[in-house]
């Protein structure tokens, strides 16, 4: 019953034990895994993501820029992009938007990204899934005005952090939340804070694997099983079973992606 918003299972750390992966993930109840593919100066992760893609009917797929490789996006690139989101299982574009913390790529070369990125998305009929660090308040303006009465552009903003008044300027844009791992943490009340009062029907969960383990694993690899871990802190916040979560939010991401029922046998499903 649970849905994995946000895992990159072309990472390294995954591919080595992949089968092992989503077969944890199944048997934790699983049902659905969104892949994303960050486009770098090489091809390496497109080529991955687009095996696991054809190999597994459980998966679907994120195809973008992430703002730290900015500086690597073109036109041959966006027209590359703009062919991914024709595959059949490209739910989304992303994950893109602006990172200040680590300016990995500068911070026009983020811009003028996110920006066209965004003119992509739209051109395809896909949501984003924005990645921001120390740049909420430039994304959300740049939002509130490029689609001021909130229609045109939708998606989630993953791995949110910020506080409730951002929380409401991205809801207000039609925007989805993503909890991960950090809802977890000790020093986390800010944040628990916000999602006790988010709207249940606009929250999605994830995990970001290989990145930012929920308690109690912290400090280790990892995978996309784990999102249970934010489901029942989720779940205590909000006062709801863990099958009331997970039903809650796989309805939440059936309806961003605009997929049908994502309920399937148990096990490790594969294509033929």
């Amino acid at each position: 019953m649970f849905v994995d918003s946000h895992a990159h299972l072309d990472a390294p750390a995954l591919q080595s034990d992949l089968e092992g992966v989503l077969s944890r993930a199944r048997q934790a109840g699983v049902e659905s895994i969104l892949t994303i593919c960050c486009l770098e100066e090489n091809r390496d992760s497109v080529e991955t993501t687009l095996r696991l893609l054809d190999r597994y009917d459980f998966l679907w797929a994120a195809f973008g820029v992430h703002p730290h490789d900015a500086r690597f996006f073109s036109d041959g690139i966006a027209s590359e992009l703009a062919d991914l989101l024709r595959h059949p299982k490209a739910l989304a574009l992303g994950e893109i938007g602006l990172d200040y913390h680590y300016l990995n790529s500068g911070v026009d070369a983020q811009r003028e990204a996110f920006l066209a990125q965004i003119e992509l998305a739209q051109a395809a009929g896909k949501p984003i899934v924005i990645h921001s660090r120390k740049a909420e308040h430039e994304i959300c303006s740049i939002l509130e005005e490029k689609y001021p009465s909130g229609e045109g552009l939708n998606g989630v903003v993953h791995c949110f952090t910020s506080d409730e008044p951002t929380a409401r300027r991205c809801l207000d844009r039609g925007f989805f939340i993503g909890l991960g791992g950090i809802l977890t943490f000790r020093k986390s009340d800010s944040l628990r804070a916000v999602a006790s009062r988010l709207p249940v029907d606009r929250i999605l969960i994830e995990t970001d694997s290989p990145y930012l383990a929920p308690v109690p694993f912290r400090g280790k690899t990892n995978e996309p099983s784990r999102v249970l871990e934010v489901a029942r802190e989720l779940g205590r916040i909000r006062t709801l079973t863990l099958e009331q979560v997970g039903e809650r939010t796989r309805s939440n991401f059936e309806r961003l992606f605009g997929v049908g029922s994502l309920r399937g046998p148990a096990g490790l499903a594969v294509s033929n």
